[in-house]
């Protein structure tokens, strides 16, 4: 299984001032997780796409760009970018170029984006929300088996045979389906044969499970091959790892809380709790959050739980004002939390 951090390069305010963080010392802290995350061994970074003012992570790729050039074995990806919003011929040339100064590490996960501020700032209508998705990834799976295609839509100026340049350095540049809770999404992936990567912020794993299994039966429908074999699953959850569990709740909270009050305050949810954030850091939650026996037995669970899963990232940029737990939790989680996971798998 391999294990990796996401990031949303957020700039939270401080609790008591209420003053945001610096951009420039935000952007560094984020090369630095990556770089840290490196050495400790974990598999995979992520970087997500926001267009926001408190958001750094715009242009995905070129953070990314950034962190190749400070890392050596550690695979780089969008966390997710927002397909229906973007030019697929953009994207493949960004990550393309990504690969080829990664030497071969860069992957691209694309989804529809649970945050759609992107759409009008780019000219797109929401109520074009799915087919705008349907196209691209058409489009972008096409211009990945090669250069020189012929092509028509109706969001897109057609192609006509001109090429699309320049190459990635591995021969098929990986691309994942980002998913939410759609279940039409889950059976998308499983039909055109896409790894799927399943956002779990809330509730629990369980509840995953039926749609997990709708991507799974799509994937056989469609004449992909035995899913064992074949297909990968991976799982982006919140998530935090400390020295005890209550030092990851104390480090993890405050972010935590920040952020998905103000999420809440632009979706009409309610405001989160206290007695909920411990809820999902509990055996039914789908938090990650505790000490290394905590979090490497909770993975397991997911593992099991779900069928067997290919990749697992956290989601831990809720904690970025405290730098010194943020790097702590990176090192724990490639230093003790990985090598528990790996044991236990092969037990």
């Amino acid at each position: 299984m391999e294990i990796g951090i996401d990031s949303f390069a957020m700039l939270l305010p401080d609790p008591d001032t209420g003053r945001l963080q610096s951009a420039v010392d935000r952007m560094e802290s984020v090369l630095s997780e990556v770089e840290l995350a490196d050495q400790v061994g974990l598999d995979v970074f992520g970087m997500g796409e926001h267009h926001r003012e408190n958001a750094l992570d715009s242009a995905p790729a070129v953070i990314l760009a950034a962190a190749a050039a400070r890392t050596k074995s550690i695979r780089l990806t969008s966390a997710v970018a927002v397909l229906s919003a973007s030019d697929p011929v953009r994207l493949f040339q960004e990550f393309a170029t990504l690969d080829l100064i990664s030497r071969g590490r860069a992957e691209i996960v694309v989804g529809r984006g649970s945050s759609v501020e992107a759409y009008p700032l780019f000219g797109f209508d929401l109520r074009d929300y799915d087919a705008l998705f349907a196209e691209k990834l058409d489009l972008l799976l096409k211009i990945r088996e090669q250069p020189n295609i012929k092509w028509q839509g109706r969001f897109r100026p057609a192609i006509n045979g001109e090429g699309v340049f320049p190459r990635p350095h591995q021969p098929k540049l990986p691309i994942w389906l980002g998913v939410g809770g759609t279940p039409e999404s889950f059976v998308r992936a499983g039909t055109v044969g896409l790894p799927l990567m399943v956002a779990i912020i809330g509730g629990s794993f369980e509840r995953f499970l039926p749609l997990v299994e709708l991507y799974r039966r799509a994937w056989l429908v469609a004449g992909h091959g035995h899913p064992a074999e074949n297909h990968r699953i991976g799982v982006h959850a919140l998530g935090f790892v400390g020295e005890t569990d209550e030092a990851a709740k104390k480090a993890f909270f405050p972010g935590w809380f920040q952020m998905f009050t103000d999420a809440g305050r632009e979706r009409g949810w309610p405001p989160p709790t206290q007695a909920q954030f411990e809820h999902m850091c509990g055996p039914g939650g789908a938090f990650l959050v505790g000490s290394p026996q905590t979090v490497a037995a909770k993975i397991s669970h997911v593992n099991r739980t779900l069928g067997g899963i290919a990749r697992i990232t956290f989601q831990m940029s809720t904690a970025a004002l405290d730098a010194e737990a943020m790097r702590r939790s990176i090192e724990l989680l490639g230093t003790d939390v990985a090598p528990l996971v790996r044991g236990q798998l092969r037990d």
